[in-house]
C-alpha cells in the first residue's frame, strides 16, 4: 500500500449517537376545541390558535427495556441523529403554478425534499398532473437563476419522480437557502419559464415524516391550486401526526373573511374515516393535527396506500384538495451493511452481509440480501428490531426460505404500518446466523444512503467487500459494500460504504475510521496494475476516476479486477471484493472508431433512411464529404482519419488537427494507428511515484479536455475535443484546491479599419501588414501594363505565385495559384498512376495512396468562388 492517497478527501468523522436517547417525534397534541368529530358530526369549526406552529415538537422517552448486557451495546445512527448532524439539513417545497408572480396556468403540484449535505444539496422531488420536467431551476428572490439541472430520464427509482443534485453550492447561496430566500421550478416545454414553482423551506417535521400526500385539485379548473401532507406514527402509540400545507384554497382577493372553516377528512373508498375542524387565515394557511388510536384496520390501509386525505374550505368560495397518503417517497438508497462487530454477540470471522431494499408505495417490502465468507452453514436471515427485553430478539420477518447459493431475494407482502414506520426511521436491522454462531454471526442496520446520482444503485446489487477475500484471508469484525459503474466517457463512478471499523470504547468525536481504497487486478500478480481511489473517514467514500490505464479497463471487462479497502491495522487490506464491469473502453475515454460518429450506435436500415431524412430538414445540420451529419457531431473526416477530427456547428463544418500533447514520461512509442505518441506501458517505480504525486489535487489538477494532470500554478490554452486547441482561453492549475480555472483571453484594441486573423486558429485579431505601395500597384495596374490579381484581401502582382489560404484549413500546400494578367488560376498538384510507383512520389504528402483530391469538397467549393471574384476585379 502506497502512503500516497490520490484524490484524498475527508470526509466527516463519525460522531458517536446515544443508542437510548429520548428521540423526539412530531407530536401535535389534540386541541380541546378540535376534537376529532365521528362522520357527519356538526360541532361549529373552532379558530385556529395563533400560537400553535405547525413545526412544535414534543419529545417522547421510548418506553423499551434496557438491552441486555452481555448483547452488544454499540450505538447506531437514528434519524433525529441525522437531523441533529451539524453537516445534514433538511428541507421542503410546495411547487404549484401559483400566486404572484406567476399568473397560474397549470393544476400540476410537485412536492420538493432537499437535503443539504455539506456542500451539496440533494433533491427529490415527486410530481402529479404533470409531464416530465426538463430542467430544474433555482433562483434568487430577484429571480435571477443560479443553478438549472437538466433532468434525465433514467435518474429515478420511479414514475412521477425526479432526483438530483447541486454540487459545491456556494457559502453565499447557502446564506440564502437557510434564510428561506432560494425558489425552485420546474422547466417543462409547456412553460420554459417554470410550470411550478415554490419556495424552499427549512421544516423540523421532515426526519420524522415516514408517510406523506400530494394534494391536487378537484376541479381542475381551479389552476395554481395544490398541497402536501407530511405524516408520522407515535413512537409508542397508534396516532397519527400530520401537517398539512396548501396554496390556492384561500384567494387574498376573494374578499373572504379573515378565518375561513377548514374540514380534513380520511377516507377510504369514499367513506370518512376520521373529520377534523378547524379555521385558518390567508396569513396562517398551514394546518396540523392528531388522529388519535387509529385501528388495525386503519394502520393496513395507511400502509397500503388505500387511504386518502382531503381539505376542503366552506363558504362563498368553496375549494377542495385531494391526495392519497403513501409511504415516503425518496430518491434515497435503502440498504445495509452486515459485519460481525455489530453483531450482537461480536465476531471477528471476516464474513460480510450486503443488502437492498426497497419499499413500494403498496407497503409491499422488496428484498435482496447477499452473504460472503461465514464460518458455517447460513441457518437464518431475519429482519428484526433492536431487542427489548433480556436475550430476547424481536424478529419482524423471516427471509430464510428464500435464501439460496449466498443470496436471499424476495419480498415481504404484508408488512405493518409500524414496521415501515420504524424502517424509513433507520430502526431495523438485518441478522445473519449460522451454524456456528445461533444469534448471528453479522448483523447490520438499515440505513438510508443519500441520493448520490449514481445510478448502478437502482439497477445492481453492490459488491461485497469481505476480509475472507482478502489473500492472505483476514479474520476481520468489518465489512463493507461498494457500488462502481462506468460511464460513456469511460470514467469510473463509485461509492463504498463501510461498517464495523470504528471502536464502541470510543466516546468522542475522535472515532474516526482512517482508511484507503484501491483498485487492482486479481491473480499471482496483483499490485502490478492498481490505482489508489481515495482516503476516506467515517463510513462513506464516494467518486470519479478519469485516468484509468488500458489495462485495468480490461481487468474491469474480464472481470479481474478487485476494489479493497485498508485500514491503519491491516495495511495491505483489511476487505476485497471482486469488481466485473463490461466495457469496451480504452485508456481514459472512448475511442473513435474509423467512419464512426461519436456517440452514434448501430441503427437499422428503416432507422437510418428515416433519420437522413430528417438531417436533410434539419436546418443545423451540416453537409460533407457527400454526408449529412447532425449538429452537435463529431468524426474523423476522410481526408485523414488519423490526425484530424471534425464536428457540426449549425451548419458549419469545422476541422481541426489533433494537437499532441507533452507526455510525462521518459520512454515514448507511436503506434502507427494513432496520431500521437503515448507512454510505454512499464514504468520504473521512480515514475509511477512521480507521477501519483503529480494526481494529487495538493499539488496538481486534472483537465477533461485533453485528459492530463498539470502542476500547480500552471497555465496553458486548453485542449477541447473536437474543437482541439482554444487560443481564446486561458487555464490556471490553482494546486490549492485541485481546480481548473479558465477565463478569456483579452485581446488588445487595435487602431486599424479592418483588422483580420494572421491563421484561422488565432484567438485575436491584429492589423494586416501593409500592402504594396500605392505607386507600385498603380504602375502594374496601368491601361498598358499587365494587371494585378486580388485573392481574398490580398493583391498578386502579374506572374506571381501562392499557395492558397482557405479557413478553416488553413494553407492548401497542395494547390498552387498563380496570377496572369489579372486572372487568378489554381491547380491541384497531379500525381498521374505511373509516378506511383516512385518512393519520392510516395512520400510526397500531396500524393499520399496516390488518392485522387485529398481536399473537402467544401475548400474546393471555396477556392473556386475566390476565383471568380477575383476575374471581377
Amino acid at each position: 500500500m502506497r502512503a500516497a492517497a490520490l484524490l484524498l478527501l475527508a470526509l466527516l468523522p463519525l460522531r458517536p449517537l446515544p443508542g437510548r436517547a429520548a428521540r423526539p417525534k412530531l407530536a401535535l397534541p389534540i386541541r380541546p376545541d378540535t376534537e376529532p368529530l365521528p362522520p357527519g358530526g356538526a360541532a361549529g369549526p373552532p379558530e385556529k390558535s395563533p400560537a400553535l406552529r405547525f413545526d412544535t415538537f414534543e419529545y417522547f422517552q421510548d418506553k423499551e427495556d434496557d438491552l441486555d448486557k452481555p448483547y452488544n451495546d454499540r450505538s447506531y445512527l437514528s434519524s433525529e441523529g441525522l437531523a441533529r448532524d451539524d453537516a445534514r439539513t433538511e428541507f421542503v417545497a410546495l411547487l404549484t403554478s401559483g400566486p404572484e408572480p406567476w399568473h397560474p396556468t397549470s393544476s400540476a403540484v410537485a412536492k420538493a425534499r432537499f437535503t443539504l449535505l455539506r456542500s451539496s444539496l440533494l433533491f427529490s422531488i415527486s410530481y402529479e398532473r404533470l409531464g416530465r420536467p426538463s430542467r430544474v431551476r433555482f433562483s434568487d428572490p430577484e429571480g435571477n437563476v443560479l443553478f438549472e439541472h437538466p433532468v434525465q430520464k433514467s435518474a429515478a427509482p420511479e414514475d412521477g419522480m425526479l432526483c438530483g443534485m447541486w454540487r459545491t453550492v456556494s457559502k453565499a447561496n447557502v446564506q440564502l437557502l437557510r434564510g428561506e430566500q432560494l425558489r425552485v421550478s420546474l422547466i417543462t416545454r409547456a412553460q420554459p419559464s417554470g410550470e411550478v414553482h415554490g419556495h424552499i423551506l427549512k421544516h423540523r417535521a421532515l426526519f420524522a415524516e415516514t408517510f406523506g400526500a400530494i394534494l391536487t385539485s378537484l376541479d381542475p379548473l381551479h389552476l395554481g391550486a395544490g398541497g402536501m401532507a407530511m405524516l408520522t406514527l407515535s413512537d409508542t402509540e397508534n396516532n397519527l401526526h400530520f401537517i398539512l400545507m396548501a396554496r390556492g384554497l384561500l384567494e387574498p382577493g376573494a374578499r373572504e373573511s379573515p378565518r375561513v372553516p377548514l374540514r380534513v377528512r380520511i377516507l377510504h373508498q369514499g367513506q370518512t374515516l376520521r373529520e377534523v375542524h378547524a379555521n385558518i387565515t390567508v396569513e396562517d394557511p398551514d394546518f396540523a393535527e392528531v388522529l388519535n388510536d387509529l385501528s388495525a384496520q386503519e394502520l393496513q390501509w395507511l400502509v397500503q396506500g388505500q387511504l386518502r386525505i382531503m381539505a376542503e374550505t366552506e363558504g362563498r368560495h368553496a375549494r377542495r384538495l385531494a391526495g392519497t397518503i403513501t409511504t415516503r417517497r425518496s430518491c434515497d438508497t435503502i440498504q445495509s451493511v452486515l459485519c460481525g462487530a455489530d453483531a450482537l454477540l461480536p465476531t471477528k470471522t471476516g464474513a460480510v452481509g450486503s443488502a437492498k431494499l426497497a419499499l413500494h408505495e403498496n407497503g409491499t417490502l422488496e428484498y435482496q440480501v447477499q452473504v460472503v465468507g461465514t464460518a458455517s452453514e447460513v441457518v437464518g436471515i431475519t429482519l428484526e428490531t433492536k431487542p427489548r427485553r433480556k436475550s430476547k430478539r424481536n424478529i419482524l420477518f423471516d427471509m430464510t426460505p428464500s435464501y439460496k447459493d449466498g443470496l436471499a431475494w424476495g419480498a415481504w407482502q404484508s408488512p405493518s404500518a409500524r414496521d415501515a414506520h420504524m424502517l424509513l426511521q433507520n430502526e431495523l436491522f438485518l441478522n445473519v446466523a449460522t451454524k456456528d454462531w445461533e444469534e448471528g454471526e453479522l448483523r447490520g442496520q438499515i440505513i438510508s444512503l443519500p441520493y448520490s446520482g449514481l445510478l448502478a444503485r437502482y439497477t445492481e446489487m453492490p459488491v461485497a467487500l469481505a476480509g475472507q477475500l482478502v489473500s492472505p484471508a483476514v479474520h476481520s469484525g468489518a465489512g463493507g459494500h461498494a457500488w462502481l459503474s462506468l460511464d460513456e466517457h469511460c470514467h469510473l463512478h463509485y461509492e463504498i460504504s463501510v461498517a464495523g471499523l470504528g471502536r464502541p470504547s470510543d466516546g468522542t468525536v475522535s472515532a474516526h475510521i482512517h482508511g484507503v481504497a484501491e483498485l487492482g487486478e486479481m491473480g499471482t500478480r496483483p499490485h502490478q496494475h492498481k490505482r489508489l481511489l481515495k482516503g476516506f473517514y467515517s463510513t462513506e467514500a464516494q467518486g470519479v476516476v478519469k485516468d484509468l490505464d488500458a489495462d485495468l479497463l480490461q481487468h474491469l471487462a474480464q472481470g479481474t479486477a478487485f476494489l479493497q479497502v485498508s485500514t491503519k491495522a491491516h495495511p495491505n487490506g483489511e476487505m476485497r471484493g471482486r469488481v466485473h464491469i463490461p466495457n469496451q473502453c480504452h485508456s481514459g475515454g472512448t475511442r473513435l472508431a474509423p467512419g464512426e460518429s461519436l456517440g452514434q450506435a448501430e441503427l437499422s436500415e428503416s432507422t437510418k433512411t428515416r433519420d437522413l431524412e430528417q438531417l436533410k430538414k434539419d436546418p443545423n445540420s451540416c453537409f460533407f464529404e457527400g454526408q449529412h451529419r447532425a449538429h452537435g457531431t463529431r468524426w474523423a473526416p476522410d481526408y485523414d482519419k488519423k490526425c484530424s477530427i471534425c464536428s457540426c456547428q449549425k451548419r458549419t463544418v469545422i476541422c481541426d488537427p489533433i494537437l499532441c500533447q507533452p507526455l510525462n514520461c521518459t520512454h515514448q512509442v507511436h503506434p502507427e494507428e494513432l496520431c500521437c505518441p503515448i507512454c510505454e506501458e512499464k514504468k520504473s517505480e521512480q515514475e509511477e511515484l512521480k507521477l501519483e504525486r503529480a494526481r494529487d489535487s495538493s499539488e496538481g489538477c486534472y483537465f477533461d479536455g485533453d485528459k492530463t494532470w498539470r502542476g500547480s500554478g500552471t497555465r496553458w490554452h486548453p485542449v477541447v475535443p473536437p474543437f482541439g486547441l482554444i487560443k481564446c482561453a486561458i487555464c490556471t492549475c490553482k494546486g490549492t484546491t485541485g481546480e481548473v480555472h479558465c477565463e478569456k483571453v483579452q485581446c488588445p484594441r487595435l487602431t486599424c479599419a479592418n483588422p483580420v486573423r494572421a491563421s484561422p486558429s488565432d484567438c485575436c485579431k491584429q492589423c494586416p501588414a501593409p500592402e504594396k505601395s500605392v505607386p507600385e500597384l498603380a504602375d502594374s495596374m496601368q491601361a498598358d501594363a499587365p494587371r494585378a490579381c486580388r485573392f481574398g484581401r490580398r493583391w498578386y502582382l502579374n506572374n506571381e505565385s501562392w499557395h492558397p489560404s482557405v479557413p478553416p484549413f488553413g494553407e492548401m500546400k497542395c494547390i498552387l495559384c498563380w496570377c496572369v494578367s489579372g486572372e487568378t488560376h489554381c491547380q491541384r498538384q497531379e500525381c498521374p498512376p505511373s509516378a506511383c510507383a516512385s518512393p519520392a512520389t510516395r512520400d510526397n504528402p500531396c500524393c499520399a495512396k496516390c488518392r485522387a483530391l485529398d481536399a473537402p469538397s467544401d475548400a474546393r467549393e471555396k477556392v473556386h468562388d475566390a476565383k471568380v471574384e477575383s476575374r471581377s476585379h
